[in-house]
């Protein structure tokens, strides 16, 4: 079963084969995503052994869903020795998101 998982914005995408999952994350998305990913697989009658590959929208996108989303796929891919893919559809060992711009460092304020 081929994952896609999109975390750049406050609505998650999840697709598994040819179905695609919405849910609106927001500040639930590391606490609640595993789950989620975890109950979709559930009701396609499949486990994470099932997966056969992961592709990644790797941003640009939200600093914080992306780098929730990058931590979990390379976790999954790594642990379960699958490909996994940038939304480019290159084979990555590992997933490196693209914030859209360079940080923004403040000045510590003390």
């Amino acid at each position: 079963m081929k994952m896609y998982l999109d975390t750049s914005t406050p609505v998650t995408i999840l697709k598994l084969d040819d179905k695609t999952y919405e849910w609106e994350s927001g500040r639930d998305l590391a606490e609640q995503l595993h789950g989620f990913i975890r109950d979709k697989l559930a009701e396609n009658g499949a486990t994470w052994q099932d997966l056969t590959e992961i592709t990644f929208m790797s941003g640009p996108g939200s600093f914080t869903g992306l780098r929730i989303g990058a931590a979990v796929v390379n976790t999954l891919a790594s642990e379960l020795n699958i490909p996994l893919k940038n939304h480019h559809g290159e084979q990555v060992k590992i997933i490196l998101p693209d914030y859209g711009r360079p940080a923004n460092i403040t000045t510590p304020k003390k």
